[in-house]
């Protein structure tokens, strides 16, 4: 028996019973429906956050045993920490350019000129100080600190969208186990820098263009090598355009909405201006238009396609008996080349090879001082990719086992870099 009545009885009542007219409720009266509503920016953020609070704790678990090895190593040979992480060498420069600013002339006095610092860190100091004048020098820390936990949270951002969560993790461990990571806890430039980078090319993965322009903007007030950032995000973004507008006229794809084309290209147009803003003023400021350039000569800055590197590199490995820290400068500088390779052959997307491609040609092709080599590399993250899928890979105890070393490696060296080496980091 059919569930429902049959046609027979259907028709009888139709034919007896005369239907009824519907029932009209006022729209007063209508039950209201709760709009669907997506999440907010502050419950995605906070989700977010959550869900790379594994790489969060990884890195902080990180950092703390080098500062804990740092400052043991201090205590015993009686020098200051605080001295150390918050007033020393380059910190002593943003320091006093946040205090008295920057100077009026070129000058003939070689590593004098301060010019030669990019102006976002000084001016985030001194607007700080305002709040927190003392001790000299705990804004810069704490926006050192503070930034590389954002940095810790784009280069997992990153790593998590390109190869999953596993790997996003390990890639910010790795990151915070470098051989100098100690600087990303000084009031270096380094963690703001990597910041920056991190959730520009996190954008750009994502096509989020404005802010891709506006972050590289900024990491070109940050760092000379801000130029490479924005290199890779305008020609991303340049590309984009390009490959799109070739796939319309195939018919193998609609017309793009105006408005995003408009992002896109409003991206590509913002990301080189933070650099060449400053570079500018710098040459209005001394009369010429070379200015940043010259400055850079006194500091023994040129750009030599690497000849000077190769020789160094030959003198220390083939005729000296160089101290540790350098030969951990050039272990690092050879070994973030052969990870380029990899990178290639892994077929990273375009803005992280164009970004890590051109800082390694800037820091190995240049003839300037050696030794800060490899903190000048602490931006290029997207280099370790290679090394983070690997271990994602791996068991967990081999991975495990490798992070431990690192970290452990990581601790040593930096307490090396800092109180047996004697000099800048």
């Amino acid at each position: 028996m059919p569930y429902g009545p049959t046609p027979e009885t259907s028709t009888a009542s139709a034919s007896s019973t005369p239907a009824a007219p519907p029932r009209i409720v006022p729209p007063s009266r209508r039950p209201r429906v709760a709009p669907v509503r997506s999440p907010g920016r502050p419950a995605r953020a906070a989700r977010a956050l959550r869900h790379a609070s594994p790489a969060l704790l990884a890195y902080a678990a990180v950092r703390l045993l080098g500062l804990l090895v740092f400052a043991l190593w201090a205590r015993g040979e009686h020098r200051s920490v605080w001295q150390l992480l918050a007033e020393s060498w380059d910190i002593d420069w943003y320091l006093k350019i946040a205090d008295k600013g920057y100077a009026h002339t070129l000058g003939t006095q070689f590593d004098a000129n301060n010019l030669a610092f990019f102006p976002l860190h000084p001016l985030l100091i001194r607007a700080g100080s305002v709040i927190a004048p003392e001790p000299r020098g705990a804004v810069g820390l704490a926006i050192a600190v503070t930034c590389s936990f954002l940095a810790a949270w784009g280069i997992f951002a990153v790593g998590d969208h390109l190869y999953g969560r596993r790997t996003g993790v390990l890639l910010a461990a790795l990151w915070g186990s470098l051989p100098v990571a100690l600087v990303q806890w000084m009031g270096y430039t380094e963690s703001l820098f990597t910041a920056l980078t991190a959730w520009a090319l996190y954008a750009v993965l994502t096509g989020r263009w404005i802010w891709a322009g506006t972050l590289a903007a900024l990491a070109g007030l940050t760092r000379p090598t801000g130029v490479a950032l924005a290199a890779a995000v305008s020609l991303t973004a340049l590309l984009t355009l390009f490959r799109q507008h070739r796939r319309v006229r195939r018919g193998e794809a609609q017309e793009t909405e105006g408005g995003y084309l408009v992002r896109t290209l409003l991206g590509a147009l913002l990301a080189p201006l933070g650099w060449l803003s400053y570079v500018g003023w710098v040459g209005l400021r001394l009369g010429r238009w070379d200015g940043y350039f010259a400055v850079q000569k006194l500091w023994h800055n040129e750009w030599d396609g690497g000849v000077g590197t190769l020789r160094t590199m030959y003198d220390l490995l083939a005729v000296q008996r160089p101290q540790l820290f350098l030969m951990m400068v050039t272990a690092t500088l050879l070994a973030s080349a052969a990870l380029f390779v990899l990178s290639v052959g892994d077929r990273q997307p375009l803005p992280l090879l164009v970004f890590t491609g051109l800082l390694l040609l800037i820091v190995l092709g240049s003839k300037g001082v050696y030794f800060p080599r490899a903190r000048f590399l602490l931006p290029g993250f997207p280099l370790l990719l290679p090394l983070a899928a690997a271990l994602a890979r791996a068991r967990t105890h081999v991975a495990v086992t490798v992070m431990v070393a690192a970290a452990v490696t990581s601790a040593a060296l930096g307490g090396h870099m800092l109180l047996a080496w004697l000099g800048p980091p």
